[in-house]
């Protein structure tokens, strides 16, 4: 595979994000046999969209960790709420959860106590890691501190530990897959089971070892909670690696949590392939609303010259 320019991974990571979220919220909460009997092949369901397609609050999240990247360099709780704020559409579909802790935000009540109240324990939800991709690219070079960045963008909703994990390990994929050249499925895998911190994290991506055939993924969840969820994307990236198309559609036609599943598998995919990659119709589809494919092309090549700002500081 000849090599990948990192503006064409960049972009290819913030929109296929924003396109595997738009397809997916088509199909979220649907049956997977109901999925397939619809459509016969990915092919048709590449084709599917004849009208714009929509993002949900998995890319809407996402562009305000990207903001506040941009602006700051790093995550700053007060910023990246001020920016979740200020982008808010409750029409995106935003959790219960997610809504009345966004919107003690917006009233200057604590947003902690807020989600701490609405998820006993903390949410454990695939919430934080739909969101961070921004981070897996921004952090790409320092493990360390992209697995901290990760924690910090999880942690104004999340604060159970499979919430928080589920996010740093979807920045962690992103990482690699932006970094890869080729790809190797032992070394991907075995990477990722390096970074788990809960038993529960490395039980699934062991299990992504066997998976053999996109129907196999089922066995990893389709659900919105991060163990559910986050294995399989990346298990589906693994599966498919040459092919967004079939990365976002494996997911899909899973049923479930489309939407979310489609959002980080296409991060994944996109990181590793570059804008390129992903299919044109899909691409042209994408709103053209204010912060909608022309902006997410912006925001990825601002969030290119801060990484690459960065480097150059800390050379």
């Amino acid at each position: 595979m000849p090599a990948i320019p990192l503006l064409s991974r960049f972009r290819g990571c913030l929109l296929g994000l924003a396109i595997g979220d738009a397809l997916g919220g088509r199909f979220e909460a649907r049956s997977g046999s109901s999925i397939r009997e619809r459509f016969a092949s990915v092919e048709a369901l590449i084709r599917y969209p004849q009208d714009e397609i929509w993002y949900t609050d998995d890319t809407q999240m996402a562009i305000g960790i990207a903001q506040t990247l941009v602006e700051h360099g790093e995550i700053i709780e007060s910023a990246l709420c001020k920016s979740w704020v200020r982008n808010y559409v409750r029409s995106r579909g935003y959790g219960r959860g997610a809504r009345a802790v966004i919107e003690a935000m917006e009233e200057g009540k604590d947003h902690r106590v807020i989600a701490e109240t609405y998820f006993v324990g903390g949410s454990y939800g695939n919430g934080a890691a739909m969101r961070v991709a921004p981070i897996g690219l921004v952090f790409r070079d320092n493990e360390s501190r992209l697995w901290d960045q990760a924690r910090l963008s999880a942690l104004p909703t999340h604060l159970h530990l499979l919430g928080i994990e589920g996010a740093q390990i979807i920045a962690r994929a992103v990482a690699w897959a932006s970094h890869a050249e080729r790809f190797d499925r032992a070394e991907f895998l075995a990477h990722m089971q390096a970074a788990c911190t809960t038993p529960e994290f490395r039980a699934k991506l062991v299990l992504a070892e066997r998976v053999q055939t996109p129907e196999e993924l089922a066995q990893l969840g389709n659900g919105i909670e991060a163990i559910e969820s986050a294995p399989t994307a990346i298990a589906s990236f693994a599966l498919t690696p040459d092919s967004y198309a079939d990365t976002i559609a494996n997911v899909i036609f899973l049923g479930g949590d489309t939407d979310t599943m489609a959002a980080m598998a296409g991060a994944i995919s996109g990181a590793f392939l570059g804008i390129d990659a992903i299919p044109p119709n899909l691409l042209q589809r994408l709103e053209t609303s204010p912060q909608g494919r022309d902006f997410l092309l912006m925001l990825a090549d601002k969030l290119c010259q801060r990484y690459e700002q960065m480097k150059y500081d800390d050379a």
